[in-house]
């Protein structure tokens, strides 16, 4: 699903209205109509009672439109206009017309000085001040409404966005922004539901279709894209009747150290899992036994010392290295990384400890082959990149990164964040028992797995960013979130590869009908 700009989602406004040969004010009662049903639909007639604060653009001649269909429905609705400016837009006007001529009960002027309405917490607020085109900071009298809101804890559904907020940075005040408990946007999401600092002002949020253009949406090309199912399951590669496992290529695993070997061997069982023909992994010489016995599916090189990995050398010919993961960081460790890159041809995935020699020694990053994987924690991207001011600052600076030396990031998050060039991949699977030793881990060898596989690098790293996500989503089910440890992520793999294939379960009512 492509997430548009504000000003793609303006032209497409305008192109809709051209060529469905439609005004403005139809395009906007379309809208209305179908955030009344999403609300009509749940609510069935309820007489719980509903404030609608409009605005005085395009966001509050939507709610105007809500509004009076609530109203010719029998809901019990009050409606407000905050009228803090004498902007107002063509459309608001010839809908504050149109409700006036529904209702006796006329929308509530707020003129920004009086008292705020009084609102209980079992009542609700449709949230349509401000929309995406606000470009400016919110008035102190309305700062105090928005505060009025979360104080009544009442339920807010905001439309389109939430007001205050912006498209393509970060607010000032937290407290001029509606916090909402759902957000209804139009055709896409916006980029702001999955930034740390953005995606706490919606606790959930859902995509509303008003029929623009579809043209315009399949062509438009767009700088983020959400990844989900229908995204990753074209890039599946069904496997042939007479492959061997020479087929799938052969992943090499480089890291460990004293201590954490175990690191090496949940990204080895992981690649194994996701697909890998053969798994070899090369770690000093205490992890010998252990990999051995824990996981007799792969082979295994040592290093010549006991400890840390000092000199990496081996014969085999990988089709891919995934490496850092319990690597450390002594200075043997960081010239013997130094030495291998100088000489390496296969396509790498750097995790943790390769990170972080990355990092201490930035020299290196030209080094790398062409569409590199990097798969940075919070943490780990600060040392890469440096400090940032802001979610957008951050995607900024990793955009920058990414196109210096032609490699892919995965910005690890709730909503993990592939960065490659100038396109955002967002990722939609996963949950917070990932928050957990280990998932980093996993995810390398899932990666690593995957391009061995064939599978390039960019489309490797979504859908094996999906598939770590998804077995961690179908393992909680049994596990729930705190019991969750990067093992079951593994266990899961087989899962999530199946889930790719099921379709959605019919409504029990349509099961019956097709029974009769």
């Amino acid at each position: 699903m492509k997430i548009f700009s504000k000003e793609q989602i303006y032209e497409g406004d305008r192109l809709t209205a051209e060529k469905q040969n439609i005004t403005s004010t139809e395009l906007m009662e379309r809208a209305g109509i179908q955030i009344f049903n999403w609300l009509h639909i749940r609510m069935q007639g309820a007489q719980v009672p509903i404030h609608v604060f409009c605005g005085i653009g395009n966001n509050g001649g939507d709610g105007l439109v809500v509004a009076r269909h609530l109203i010719t429905h029998g809901y019990n609705v009050k409606t407000y206009i905050v009228n803090c400016s004498d902007k107002r837009s063509k459309d608001f006007l010839v809908n504050y017309d149109r409700i006036k001529e529904t209702t006796k009960e006329w929308p509530i002027m707020l003129t920004c000085k009086e008292e705020f309405p009084q609102i209980h917490k079992d009542d609700i607020i449709i949230d349509a001040v401000f929309g995406i085109g606000l470009n400016r900071s919110v008035d102190e009298w309305v700062t105090q409404l928005f505060m009025h809101f979360r104080t009544s804890q009442a339920y807010t559904l905001s439309i389109d966005i939430p007001s205050g907020a912006f498209t393509d940075k970060v607010v000032d005040n937290e407290n001029s922004v509606v916090w909402s408990n759902h957000t209804l946007s139009f055709q896409s999401p916006k980029l702001i539901f999955f930034l740390p600092d953005t995606a706490k002002f919606s606790l959930q949020w859902e995509v509303i279709d008003i029929g623009i253009d579809r043209e315009f949406l399949f062509k438009t090309k767009t700088d983020a894209i959400l990844i989900g199912k229908h995204e990753v399951l074209p890039m599946y590669q069904p496997r042939e009747k007479f492959s061997h496992k020479g087929s799938y290529g052969h992943a090499l695993i480089i890291g460990g150290s004293y201590g954490k070997i175990g690191a090496t061997l949940l990204a080895s069982r992981a690649a194994l899992a996701s697909g890998a023909g053969l798994v070899t992994v090369f770690v000093p010489k205490c992890g010998y036994s252990i990999l051995q016995t824990a996981l007799p599916e792969a082979m295994v090189i040592t290093d010549k010392d006991d400890h840390i990995i000092t000199d990496i050398n081996f014969e085999i010919e990988p089709n891919v290295i995934g490496l850092g993961i319990g690597l450390g960081t002594d200075a043997k460790t960081i010239t013997a990384l130094e030495k291998f890159l100088k000489s390496n041809k296969a396509p790498l995935v750097i995790d943790a400890d390769g990170l972080n020699i990355l990092s201490k020694k930035k020299s290196l990053l030209k080094l790398l082959p062409k569409q590199t994987v990097l798969t940075p924690h919070p943490k780990e991207l600060e040392r890469l990149i440096g400090k940032w001011n802001d979610d957008f600052d951050k995607l900024q600076k990793v955009k920058a990164l990414s196109k210096k030396y032609d490699i892919i990031l995965v910005i690890k998050g709730a909503n993990t964040i592939t960065v490659y060039n100038e396109n955002y991949y967002i990722n939609t699977t996963g949950n917070p028992g990932l928050a957990t030793a280990g998932t980093g881990d996993v995810l390398t060898g899932i990666l690593a797995g995957m391009i061995a596989q064939g599978y390039d690098a960019l489309q490797a790293t979504l859908f094996g960013v999906y598939l770590h996500g998804r077995s961690a989503d179908i393992a909680i089910e049994d596990l729930g979130y705190q019991s969750l440890m990067a093992s079951h992520v593994i266990e899961a793999l087989g899962k999530a590869y199946i889930d790719l294939f099921k379709q959605p379960e019919q409504p029990q009512v349509e099961q019956e009908e097709e029974k009769k």
